[in-house]
């Protein structure tokens, strides 16, 4: 059996088309360069099924004739490992981050140093006592006295109330993402629909490319609030867990095609990612936060206890917990003249002169400085260990791009060489027209 004299117009006509198909999806790539989560795509070709033909003399098929080029599929380039490392890194990077975060703003509530924090109240207060030392039986020092102990005790519980905010913001932060309806559930039922349709394109033989973008666009994404567990099922579907770095215990988040989030365990859990971080803030008890109020609290009760000794009375008065309920004794507030300043006869300074002593009493000034220490130290550290993680975040996010990313260059390269063979394969087609037309228009006539 012959050849077909239209053979060769149905093999460049697969050569159009391969290169049609190409140039449309580095077009599509182009387009998406600069597309938060894209991955580049690239055609797969591969040469048609030959066409098995007779030799010369022969009449069972000896010969492979070739008939063009087909498209196989389109193909996302991703490295999954280096999603892997990635989620690691953005895993640590957002904990991190939270953390610095939360630290900062209970810091910024010191307002130290500077004119309006605790340091500078209580060196007033202590200068207020040094006046009166110098004039014990005037009312106005004693009422001086008494205002400095008054702002001494506002900027106490200013700062406390503060801090107490702060943890609140961190708790309330931390129950947007995790809590029922939060950015986790939502997550959770997108990946769901998108395990479902990912599924049914499979197994249908296509290869959605861009809603797996997508998913892996809500793996990342998921990966900053904590770590995360992935399995890739037979189907193309995939289980998506939270994991306790402690215990390596797993919390489903979604199961294949099920959003299976129902919120944080009810005890204790060590997720990592922004919430590990969050939840290192607000944690009560054993919280960075928690642990500031528990050292404030402890110098308002000191405070009290060292002037109160010192006075030889009650000076201020505390209830629980110390900082947010420390104030000047109200009989003194009411009345600052019923101050004694001596314990002998009228003149006497022997109090005041003893409390104005109290000035950079280790159990008071040195409790408060390490206090401020401490919190400039925690929130020092945070911020180390953020820049550290982002530089390890940016690298692993580098060498995806590396793999993932859009290449202008390579995509112009790649524009060049498919208009190339496209317009080869409608030389071709063309040759092959002229060539048909001698055959059928022009055969047989003589002189032509």
């Amino acid at each position: 059996m012959g050849v077909s004299s239209f053979y060769g117009l149905q093999t460049s006509l697969r050569g159009l088309i391969a290169q049609q198909m190409a140039l449309d999806t580095t077009g599509h790539n182009i387009a998406n360069a600069s597309t938060d989560g894209y991955s580049r795509q690239k055609v797969n070709l591969a040469a048609s099924p030959a066409l098995q033909v007779p030799t010369s003399g022969s009449v069972s098929p000896s010969g492979h004739l070739g008939s063009g080029v087909d498209v196989t599929g389109y193909t996302r380039v991703r490295d999954q490992f280096l999603d892997t490392q990635y989620r690691a890194q953005n895993t640590g990077l957002q904990e991190q981050k939270a953390r610095a975060d939360g630290l900062n703003g209970a810091e910024l509530s010191l307002a130290e140093p500077g004119d309006s924090g605790i340091n500078a109240a209580l060196d007033k207060f202590w200068s207020s006592w040094s006046d009166l030392e110098k004039t014990p039986d005037l009312a106005a020092a004693k009422q001086a006295v008494v205002s400095a102990g008054q702002a001494l005790t506002d900027s106490i519980h200013s700062v406390r109330s503060q801090m107490v905010a702060a943890q609140a913001d961190a708790q309330s932060q931390y129950d947007s993402i995790a809590g029922p309806g939060g950015d986790v559930s939502q997550v959770a039922s997108e990946l769901a629909g998108l395990n479902k349709s990912i599924a049914s394109y499979l197994v249908n033989g296509d290869s959605p490319n861009d809603l797996m973008d997508r998913r892996d666009q809500l793996l990342d994404k998921l990966s900053g609030y904590g770590q995360i567990s992935v399995q890739t099922l037979p189907t193309g579907s995939m289980n998506v867990s939270f994991v306790d770095s402690s215990t390596g215990t797993t919390y489903p988040i979604v199961s294949d095609q099920t959003a299976s989030w129902s919120g944080p365990p009810a005890g204790g859990w060590n997720p990592g990612g922004q919430l590990g971080g969050l939840q290192s803030i607000a944690k009560v008890p054993g919280g960075a936060v928690d642990g500031y109020l528990n050292t404030l609290d402890n110098f308002s009760a000191a405070l009290a206890s060292t002037v109160n000794t010192a006075y030889q009375g009650s000076f201020f008065t505390t209830g629980t917990p110390a900082g947010s309920t420390i104030q000047v004794n109200p009989a003194l507030a009411t009345s600052p003249s019923t101050m004694v300043s001596g314990s002998g006869s009228a003149g006497s300074n022997d109090i005041a002169l003893a409390v104005s002593q109290l000035r950079g009493n280790a159990g008071v000034d040195g409790v408060y400085k390490a206090f401020v220490a401490k919190v400039g130290s925690d929130v020092a550290e945070a911020q180390r260990l953020q820049a550290n993680a982002q530089v390890l975040t940016d690298s692993a996010q580098d060498r995806r791009e590396s793999v993932s990313g859009v290449s202008m260059d390579e995509e112009m390269s790649n524009l060049v060489t498919f208009q190339r063979a496209y317009q080869a394969s409608s030389r071709a087609m063309s040759t092959m027209d002229e060539m048909l037309d001698v055959l059928i228009n022009r055969t047989g006539k003589v002189g032509l």
